[in-house]
């Protein structure tokens, strides 16, 4: 049975999964459906197409599908999805899909701090940690276990890789490579996150290969098509060289460099 105050405003076609508690001054709207074991402190906004997994806890101020920041959209009937076992920290702001995409997501596992915003279509993938006031634009995919500091801006349609750190106060409009350091303004790639990368319990010959790897594409001359194939013929194939190399070669807006 879920523990819902008295002073909580739930619509009564919303659907409340098991063993929820839903503190004084929530406001659950129509349409809503939250799976089992959810926390919802007080003043946590639910609002139409919310799809919310379990073990979830929203602290106070949150507001989650709010209809998207964008002129373009008409009113479609989208989504915002989250999955389980994310910490959703005070003033987060989730905002539902437009037609392009038709859905915002976030996965699993997740820490959004405090005054994140998550903007339309959007897709945060599992067990990253998004930094107090860190604010990401439409339309943007952030690939899991990446970090981002506080106060990063993110531009829409860019890309984050996996297992990234991006240091505070960041603005990029590119890529960013998975495993590296992104930081300084403007943004620059600063190197392998190589302390990430050890605490992820990454071997080492793993690690030295990645770091050849962007030795070559960041030091070598001549077409990224030639210096993505000296990677393949030189370096050792492995899914993490893969994984870069797939990266760079589906990258819409081209990926930070060194400067």
């Amino acid at each position: 049975m879920s523990k819902i105050s008295p002073l909580a405003h739930i619509h009564p076609d919303a659907i409340i999964g098991e063993n929820c508690e839903i503190g004084p001054f929530c406001y659950i709207d129509k349409g809503v459906v939250i799976g089992d074991d959810n926390t919802l402190m007080n003043s946590v906004t639910i609002l139409y197409g919310a799809r919310i997994g379990k073990g979830n806890i929203f602290f106070p101020g949150a507001v989650i599908s709010a209809i998207p920041q964008d002129l373009k959209f008409q009113g479609e009937d989208t989504i915002a999805e989250i999955g389980d076992n994310n910490k959703i920290r005070e003033n987060v702001t989730i905002n539902r899909g437009t037609a392009a995409q038709g859905r915002t997501h976030v996965g699993s596992g997740n820490l959004l701090m405090e005054s994140v915003h998550v903007a339309h279509d959007a897709y945060v993938g599992n067990a990253c940690i998004i930094g107090n006031g860190t604010k990401l634009a439409g339309e943007i995919v952030i690939d899991d276990n990446a970090i981002l500091s506080a106060n990063v801006l993110m531009h829409q349609f860019c890309r984050v890789g996996g297992y990234t750190m991006v240091g505070g106060g960041t603005r990029f409009s590119q890529d960013i490579l998975p495993f590296s350091l992104t930081a300084r303004d403007p943004a620059a790639y600063c190197g392998l996150n190589v302390v990430g990368l050890h605490r992820r319990g990454f071997d080492r010959n793993i690690i030295d290969n990645i770091h050849k790897t962007y030795q070559i594409i960041m030091q070598g001359t001549g077409r990224m098509n030639d210096l993505l194939q000296r990677v393949e013929n030189e370096i050792p194939m492995s899914k993490e060289i893969q994984y870069i190399l797939d990266f760079i070669r589906s990258s819409k807006r081209g990926f930070i460099r060194e400067r």
